[in-house]
């Protein structure tokens, strides 16, 4: 199995303890950390900061998850495994890597239900989809 295969099913395994448990233990944190490195530490860093974001829209129940970054907000498409962020351009399209942080924090941050849940309306969804989706350079 490739490492990218093993770190998608790792990671799967491991949320569906999280969402039967409502908790993340010692041992998987130590199996993410080793299986991820950086990533999982960046991914953690962003769940215990609160920057794990569930916009959903009414009344067309429309769901958006978005990780607050460094440089700017990413959106996330978690049944796809994509992210609007560099890293997923410059690593995981060209296939050193499978998972960038933001998806691996989105993944963790639902399974454990620690996330900002943000309510709009449906008015507004062009208007945030524009803007997250929206390029912007590197300062």
């Amino acid at each position: 199995m490739e490492r990218k295969d093993r770190e998608i099913q790792d990671l799967e395994k491991i949320c569906i303890d999280m969402v039967r448990t409502g908790t993340i233990t010692g041992p998987q944190m130590t199996h993410l950390g080793v299986l991820f490195g950086k990533r999982f530490e960046n991914a953690w860093k962003a769940i215990n900061e609160g920057r794990i974001k569930k916009y959903v829209f009414s009344p067309s129940h429309r769901v958006a998850w978005i990780v607050v970054g460094r440089e700017r907000d990413y959106q996330i498409l978690p049944i796809v495994n994509y992210c609007t962020c560099d890293d997923f351009y410059f690593r995981v399209i060209d296939g050193l890597t499978h998972l960038c942080y933001h998806l691996i924090a989105q993944r963790l941050a639902e399974a454990l239900d620690f996330y900002e849940k943000i309510e709009e309306e449906d008015d507004l969804y062009d208007l945030l989809m524009g803007e997250w989706r929206e390029f912007k350079e590197s300062s």
